[in-house]
């Protein structure tokens, strides 16, 4: 196996998954709608191409050719027809695109809790996308591998590092969603499992929840931000009425969405291993990174 094409390979995750293929001397192929994606191409054994992975005829002539192909695309934010679009409906193409060039092997990245009846649109999206490639694999033999992740960090992450910049700015942080749970998770653990999983026979079929070592509160993990950066603050958890006040005056402020309404309602379940499937251990992460590891208090 020594062609793999990575879908959403110029993301956050995906940066570090092509880094990890590079290490192991595999080569792939990254498309992205826009060229250039400075953040990989530079990589000698990527090569990137501008395409657009939602056209199917575009998506069957990517997938040709290659050994396996990996399904990084994701969005946090969006409506329920943007969910569909970009969790459903993109790896229904892509698993019959699998289907139709006869290449057998196929790693999706999902999230922990996704589920068909899980309280956020994002969750749902996500469970009736692993719902269908599952029944997709069981019709066409497809080797399938479901990741499911906690919420994952690392040194050029947007979620610790956003917390440490908001707290340079702001004496106290009114918090929404304080004490929900999360199981935050290293990208480089995570990219380094992933290229495990395409070498190992046994996680075809199988569903993994890749989580790191600590269960933190929101709370916990915006502290932590803040004294890393040198800027710990006083946080304010908010009542529920406030924390979807705060939410949607975010979804309507002007740059990147940083918290919605919908993220909030994914909260209501604890972002934790369940336990039911096997986690980074069975995929050679022995010892998974904490977060002080990466971001280490003074």
């Amino acid at each position: 196996m020594n062609n793999i094409l990575i879908l959403g390979g110029s993301g956050f995750i995906g940066r570090h998954v092509c880094e990890a293929l590079e290490r192991a001397g595999l080569h792939s192929t990254v498309p992205t709608r826009r060229l250039p994606a400075h953040s990989v191409q530079m990589l000698p054994r990527v090569s990137v191409v501008q395409a657009d992975v939602h056209n199917p005829g575009v998506l069957a002539e990517l997938v040709r050719g290659h050994d396996a192909v990996v399904n990084l695309v994701a969005i946090l934010h969006g409506n329920a027809q943007q969910f569909d679009h970009v969790h459903v409906q993109l790896p229904r193409l892509l698993a019959q695109a699998c289907v139709d060039q006869g290449v057998n092997r196929l790693v999706h990245m999902s999230a922990l809790g996704a589920h068909v009846q899980g309280p956020s649109m994002y969750l749902r999206s996500k469970g009736q996308g692993d719902a269908l490639l599952q029944s997709m694999a069981q019709q066409h033999g497809l080797q399938l591998t479901l990741m499911q992740p906690s919420v994952v960090f690392g040194a050029d992450d947007k979620f610790i590092n956003v917390f440490a910049q908001l707290q340079a700015f702001t004496p106290v942080v009114p918090l929404a969603g304080a004490q929900a749970k999360f199981q935050p998770v290293w990208v480089q653990d995570l990219a380094q499992a992933l290229v495990h999983a395409l070498a190992m026979p046994q996680s075809h079929g199988q569903r993994y929840e890749l989580v790191g070592p600590e269960v933190l509160t929101l709370a916990q993990l915006v502290q932590h931000a803040g004294r890393w950066s040198g800027h710990p603050r006083t946080i304010w958890p908010l009542p529920p009425t406030l924390a979807q006040a705060q939410a949607w005056l975010m979804e309507h402020l002007p740059g990147p969405t940083l918290m919605s309404r919908d993220n909030l309602a994914s909260m209501q379940v604890d972002n934790v291993a369940s336990g039911s499937a096997p986690g980074l251990p069975a995929l050679n992460i022995p010892l998974p990174t904490r977060l002080d590891r990466v971001f280490p208090l003074v």
